[in-house]
């Protein structure tokens, strides 16, 4: 029986390789909030995605910290009052011609308190992040 010749075996695992790592996208952050977005009627894309900084707000997903609302900037829990030092960090890891066109986009669970985001939201104002985005999925008409 012929031997089975394996010589291009080689170009096609770098090949398979190649592809998974141009095709994969890396997640920036864990998610350790539950959100279920609130659906809205006119939605839009956010066009220049690296120019936008999350907060995302929900019940935490380890029952042991609790039930009540958490915030979450980057992998961590953070107090509103921490808001303004982030965006401070996110604007300076950015190109200094970027920084005025950074977008907050808030994605919060459909049950958060509009309190919560009111004091979310003053904070965002208090540190001159004045271009705010809200996540939403699409709702039926």
């Amino acid at each position: 029986m012929p031997e089975l010749n394996t010589a291009s075996m080689p170009d096609l695992v770098f090949a398979i390789l190649f592809f998974f790592i141009i095709t994969t996208t890396l997640r920036s952050e864990t998610l350790m909030v539950r959100m279920k977005l609130p659906t809205a009627s006119e939605v839009q894309k956010l066009e220049k995605k690296s120019l936008v900084t999350y907060i995302n707000i929900g019940a935490p997903m380890d029952i042991r910290l609790g039930t009540g609302t958490q915030m979450q900037l980057n992998d961590r829990f953070a107090q509103v009052s921490e808001i303004q030092d982030y965006i401070a960090q996110e604007k300076a890891s950015m190109n200094e011609a970027d920084q005025p066109l950074m977008t907050v986009s808030i994605k919060a669970d459909e049950n958060t308190r509009m309190q919560y985001i009111t004091d979310v939201k003053e904070a965002l104002r208090k540190a001159y992040a004045l271009k705010i985005s809200y996540s939403s999925r699409k709702g039926v008409n």
